[in-house]
């Protein structure tokens, strides 16, 4: 597996600010040694992503009341959007954790994965400032923003079905582009979201991402999951 440096194309200047960013409380508690953790990392890190966010949101958005940013805002760096971040650069492999919580799944858990994913952003910006941890979020959350401009604020199908099936195991659904047709500059896009190997929809747009949010608000109607089996158990 190569280093999270290169997975995340950041050198930093200081490795002992990322051996902190990348240190569960779990080690310490299990080894029952003085040691540190990225706790500190991590509240500093949410604050970070905040204004970065808020900025942005400004910017992009530059006729929506102050309410509305506020929604917005939420969407951006709610758990789950947390976990989408950390997931994309494999974070929760290269986490230093107890073994007792390595068993139980910690690697996976949302929360352990969010909280290191801003303790990894608190240690770029003390490693580098805030131009460097602004662009190293930016780059992550590109997509996401990209889906606000396509899909209504009041509504946002992928983050609610991700939340369902999560709520149901550890596994997120998996989307993935069935078919394009149509000329460069008119393009149709047919998306699929599968989850645990069943297809819960379909839904076609003139973008991937809004084809994505389609097919999530086709599944979410359809409510396929449903029916699927967990380990033997139906949900």
């Amino acid at each position: 597996m190569v280093s999270l440096e290169e997975a995340i194309a950041y050198k930093f200047r200081n490795p002992l600010l990322l051996a902190e960013a990348l240190t569960h409380p779990s080690l310490a508690y299990e080894t029952q040694r003085p040691h540190f953790d990225n706790q500190r990392l991590e509240f500093l890190g949410d604050a970070v992503i905040q204004i970065v966010v808020t900025e942005e949101l400004y910017r992009r958005f530059p006729g929506f009341s102050e309410g509305r940013l506020t929604k917005l805002r939420s969407r951006l760096v709610s758990r789950t959007a947390l976990q989408v971040y950390a997931l994309e650069i494999r974070l929760g492999g290269y986490l230093l954790m107890g073994r007792g919580e390595e068993a139980n799944g910690g690697r996976q858990r949302s929360s352990t994965l969010a909280d290191a994913f801003e303790s990894l952003i608190g240690a770029i910006y003390l490693d580098a400032g805030m131009p460097a941890a602004r662009k190293f979020f930016l780059d992550r959350a590109e997509a996401m923003f990209q889906e606000l401009e396509l899909t209504p604020m009041e509504q946002n199908p992928k983050g609610e079905l991700q939340e369902i099936l999560q709520g149901l195991s550890n596994v997120g659904p998996r989307y993935r582009i069935i078919s394009q047709d149509g000329p460069d500059h008119a393009k149709t896009f047919v998306a699929g979201v599968e989850w645990q190997g069943h297809l819960l929809g379909q839904g076609a747009g003139s973008s991937k991402k809004e084809a994505e949010a389609i097919a999530a608000a086709d599944a979410l109607e359809g409510r396929k999951w449903e029916a699927v089996e967990i380990e033997g158990e139906a949900v």
